[in-house]
């Protein structure tokens, strides 16, 4: 896909975020190919309600922009409006209102007239459920009740034409917040409960990027891994710190020892180049396995292993506990990177120094050694 540049219009900015919405892409994916921060899409894309707005199109009869530049350079020369008129094949009629409308001959400027009508063309049509209250209510009802906007159509087909409506109708006045024939708060009823619509294509592409190919269970690791009695089997995660920034978490499960390792972005290449540069400089054998949850951006876990000789093992869907240590780890990190602020100057000095204090702490857990004493002692 096309990158937006800065010398785009925000109509062909805007075609192509939906382009990437339509392709099953993530806000952050969106954001970073459009150079656009994500509130801007996010915001773009909830007042469309995830749809795309159709192409405005120029009514043939109206006046063209090279026709209101003729106007302005006939209004300029003192040309009477029956010859600007004639000149350009209009009634004369159009010529006299096109400059009464837009400032009269004194003032009169093709730009500001063309940028005008423009927006002055802005007039909502009015929709199937403004028009016919039954049917509306007759919706808003069924949708109460759980039924699906297709459920509905097909419900309603088989009656009268008048009480006739398609389910993309349904959707489009759903979660087009310039529609409020239907209350939003209905789409609390879909079973979705989701606020943006999204293409059947794009669901598909969602639904294989929720899958990691040839994942390895945590059930197949390692049992001396589980009893933490021998060191080098590590938990990792990736944690967000704002501004579409993240910080890779590695927790030795014997020691607690942490390492944070700044990434990029969450992308599965960026992620595991940055943790296969870092785990390269380790003392050999000092990490054996490492165990992540679901999340893809360690979907490219074989170049990992190949990269770095270590197994990676994964989580069970929605099994944070299994990744206690981790866990835990990254509550008292954001002591350090607390969530709401905006942590995009912090560079790996400053992760590394973080890493320091946690290493040189004290742990309960560890009969109030820290992780650092206690990884030297299992080393030695």
């Amino acid at each position: 896909m096309r990158i937006a540049g800065k010398d785009r219009s925000f109509s062909e900015w805007q075609s192509e975020l939906f382009e990437h919405w339509h392709a099953g892409c993530t806000l952050s994916q969106i954001s970073a190919a459009l150079a656009t921060p994500v509130g801007r899409i996010y915001g773009t894309l909830r007042r469309a309600g995830g749809i795309e707005p159709a192409a405005r199109a120029r009514n043939p009869r109206h006046l063209t922009a090279a026709e209101r530049e003729e106007i302005s350079r006939g209004v300029a020369a003192g040309e009477s409006g029956a010859a600007i008129a004639l000149r350009l094949g209009r009634d004369r009629s159009v010529i006299s209102r096109e400059i009464s409308r837009h400032g009269g001959r004194r003032d009169y400027r093709a730009a500001q007239a063309e940028r005008r009508a423009w927006d002055e063309a802005r007039r909502p049509k009015q929709t199937l459920l403004s028009r016919r209250p039954l049917l509306r209510q007759s919706v808003a009802r069924k949708l109460r009740r759980g039924w699906s906007p297709q459920q509905i159509s097909g419900w309603l087909g088989k009656g009268s034409k008048a009480m006739r409506i398609s389910h993309e109708t349904i959707y489009k006045t759903l979660f087009v917040q310039a529609r409020g024939e239907l209350k939003r708060e209905l789409t609390a009823y879909l079973r979705t409960r989701r606020r943006l619509r999204r293409t059947h294509a794009a669901g598909a592409m969602s639904g294989k990027r929720g899958q990691i190919v040839d994942a390895v269970s945590i059930r197949a690791r390692p049992a001396q891994a589980e009893d933490r009695a021998v060191p080098g089997h590590w938990e990792g995660d990736l944690l967000y710190t704002g501004n579409n920034t993240w910080v890779a978490t590695l927790v030795e499960r014997r020691s607690r020892y942490v390492i944070l390792v700044r990434v990029r972005s969450k992308q599965t290449q960026d992620v595991v180049r940055a943790l296969a540069r870092k785990i390269r400089n380790l003392p050999k054998g000092l990490i054996r396995t490492l165990t992540w949850d679901r999340g893809l951006e360690m979907a490219d876990h074989k170049a990992f292993s190949l990269a770095t000789e270590v197994a990676v093992y994964f989580c069970d869907p929605r099994s944070p506990w299994q990744r206690g240590s981790n866990e835990n780890t990254n509550g008292l990190l954001r002591e350090y990177l607390p969530k709401g602020e905006d942590h995009s100057s912090t560079n790996q000095a400053k992760l590394d120094r973080i890493a320091d204090r946690l290493n040189t702490r004290p742990r309960q857990t560890l009969g109030f050694k820290t992780p650092a004493e206690v990884l030297q002692s299992v080393l030695h």
